[in-house]
């Protein structure tokens, strides 16, 4: 039987609704009035509320900040036209939340606690999410060890938080990425699959060299040989090849919410699509025959943002203008209707927050 968790509610005194300007819109720099914050400790969830957006009191000795036991997701909120709020299939993001807390030895956080919680919390904090098409309510869950104690070893304590803020495009413009052949993202028996804090860390230091050179980011490819292709850095990558749609697929890899409904879309209009390995000679001798019409990347934060250059080994491979992208000029078209309410829903994706 299911546990019953009461999530008890503080509203905030002071909104900073008004300061929000939502004509201009930098994704991550404004967050909600309020919070979601539940503590684990003694084996059990606890004090699980809602609560005015405040700093976090932390020991210095707290397990997170010396062995990473660090966690988070990344999750959208839209309004509809009629007023109604819809987050875009938080279910596969709560999955994807616990399969990640597995690996990291962490406890798994409750159903009750995450999605009736992000409904509650999304619900006071409505007059946040944009009106607009483009715009959309970001949502960050995130879990990290607690305990104040130093040693090697799982937290005996942990916090689950969801914070959120208004966000507008993470990416503007098509992307200029470079195929990374020296350093690594994650490794076979790792932890590519999960979306902890680690692996953004180790991906900073090289995006930055990439960007130094002109880049915007990294296709990260396998530790072992660099010979396939994995992700970007903040996306999944996906390749439209000949006539079938193709993205990397391995433990290495994030199993990506928005990659996943891009697949499901492709099939249901009747594209082929794999999910596969996929080198980088494959991918470089695709855009010299032409044989590769479409790249892009797919996430949460990017929707889907086109690759219009790729560099490799020196060379620059472009490809072709954005705008007379079929496929993926399609699929971002119908997603944007979807989420924001302009077309029925035969998929069941929008989570109504009412």
């Amino acid at each position: 039987m299911a546990h019953s968790y009461e999530i008890k509610v503080e509203l905030t005194k002071d909104s900073q609704l008004a300061k929000v300007d939502f004509n201009n819109l930098k994704f991550g720099q404004i967050l909600s009035d309020h919070m979601l914050v539940a503590d684990y400790d003694d084996g059990e969830w606890k004090e699980v509320k809602i609560v005015p957006y405040a700093n976090l009191s932390l020991s210095p000795a707290t397990s997170a900040l010396h062995y990473g036991q660090a966690i988070f997701e990344g999750i959208k909120a839209y309004k509809f036209e009629d007023g109604r709020v819809s987050i875009f299939r938080p279910d596969r993001n709560f999955d994807r939340f616990n399969k990640s807390a597995v690996r990291l030895e962490m406890p798994e956080v409750p159903r009750e606690i995450f999605m009736d919680g992000l409904k509650k919390l999304i619900d006071i904090d409505r007059s946040f999410v944009p009106p607009t098409t483009g715009a959309s309510l970001y949502i960050r869950p995130f879990m990290f060890g607690t305990e104040p104690a130093l040693g090697v070893h799982p937290s005996k304590s942990y916090k689950f938080v969801i914070i959120t803020g208004p966000v507008g495009a993470y990416y503007n413009k098509p992307l200029r990425v470079k195929v990374e052949t020296y350093f690594t993202r994650a490794a076979a028996g790792g932890v590519g699959f999960s979306k902890n804090a680690g692996n953004y860390a180790l991906s900073l230091y090289p995006t930055r060299l990439a960007q130094d050179e002109g880049f915007d980011q990294l296709i990260w490819t396998d530790a072992k040989e660099h010979k396939y292709i994995e992700e970007a850095g903040t996306a999944n990558l996906v390749f439209m090849l000949g006539d079938t749609l193709i993205t990397p697929g391995s433990e290495t890899v994030l199993q990506g919410v928005t990659r996943h409904s891009i697949m499901d879309l492709a099939k249901s209009w009747g594209i082929k699509t794999e999910t596969r390995d996929v080198s980088v000679q494959e991918l470089i001798e695709g855009i010299e025959t032409g044989k590769v019409s479409e790249a892009f990347a797919a996430g949460t934060a990017a929707t889907l943002t086109p690759i219009s250059e790729i560099g490799y080994e020196g060379k620059i491979y472009k490809l072709s203008d954005p705008a007379t992208r079929e496929f993926s000029n399609k699929v971002l078209d119908y997603l944007n209707q979807l989420r924001y309410g302009k077309v029925e829903d035969p998929f069941g994706w929008n989570f109504i927050v009412g």
